[in-house]
C-alpha cells in the first residue's frame, strides 16, 4: 500500500506535538507497513519562522531523496498552513487536515503564555509570531490539484467554510460532523496515501485547472 519511494512529512498543530493522535496514528500505519523509515513527525518549534524553517528542510531532504514527485506533506490545523506553504514553495503534494486559514488572527487570544497539550510544557506566544505567519500566508495555491482537503464541519476551533472556500479548487472530502481533532483519522490514512500515490501526469491532466 506504501510504495517504497514515497517520503511523507507530517507537521502537528498549534500546542501539540508527535504525541498526538493523528501523528501517532500515522507512525503505526506506516510502522505496520514496514515503512517507518518513509515517514518523518518533527516537534515544530513555536516560533513561525523557524517552524517553517525546519519544515523545509525536512522537506527539502526528502526530495534530494527521491524527488519532488515522491513527496508528500501532511498537516493538521496550524500544520496545514505551514504544509500549504510548503507545497507552493517546493512543490509535491499536500494534505490538509482541517486548516488554520490565517491562524494570525485567531492566535490574537493567544498572545501570552500557553501550554503544550501533551507535554505540558509552557511558551510564550508574541505579536511578532504573528506577523512571521502573515509573511508566510499563501492567498491562493498556484496548484490547487496537488492539495486535498480533509475537513469535518463540526470543527469546534475554526469554521470548517473558511477552508471549503480557499481549497475550493482542490480536491476535497467535507464530512458532516466530527471535530477539530478529525475523528476517524485513523480510516482516512490510505485515502490521503492514495492522492499522494497517484502519478503527476494523472494529477495535472485531470485536475481542477485542466484545460484538456
Amino acid at each position: 500500500m506504501i510504495r517504497s519511494t514515497l517520503r511523507c512529512l507530517y507537521l502537528h498543530g498549534f500546542k501539540s506535538g508527535p504525541q498526538s493522535h493523528k501523528a501517532q496514528l500515522m507512525t503505526a500505519f506506516f510502522k505496520e507497513h514496514d515503512a517507518q523509515h518513509q515517514l518523518v513527525v518533527p516537534t515544530l518549534p513555536v516560533e513561525p519562522k523557524a517552524a517553517i524553517e525546519l519544515a523545509k528542510q525536512h522537506y527539502l531532504t526528502m526530495m534530494e531523496d527521491v524527488g519532488e514527485e515522491h513527496c508528500l506533506v501532511v498537516g493538521s490545523s496550524l500544520g496545514g498552513f505551514y504544509a500549504t506553504w510548503l507545497l507552493e514553495h517546493h512543490g509535491g503534494q499536500a494534505v490538509v487536515i482541517n486548516p488554520a486559514i490565517r491562524p494570525y488572527e485567531l492566535l490574537t487570544d493567544y498572545i501570552g503564555v500557553n501550554h503544550n497539550y501533551h507535554t505540558g510544557e509552557s511558551f510564550v506566544v508574541t505579536a511578532d509570531y504573528l506577523d512571521q505567519m502573515l509573511e508566510i500566508d499563501v492567498p491562493a495555491l498556484s496548484h490547487p490539484e496537488r492539495c486535498l482537503l480533509l475537513q469535518q464541519t463540526g470543527d469546534e476551533t475554526l469554521d470548517y467554510r473558511e477552508a471549503c472556500k480557499k481549497y475550493l479548487a482542490s480536491p476535497s472530502i467535507i464530512e458532516g460532523g466530527g471535530d477539530h481533532s478529525y475523528q476517524g483519522f485513523d480510516w482516512r490514512i490510505p485515502t490521503l496515501l492514495h492522492f499522494a500515490q497517484r502519478t503527476r501526469c494523472q494529477t495535472e491532466r485531470h485536475g481542477p485547472n485542466s484545460k484538456s
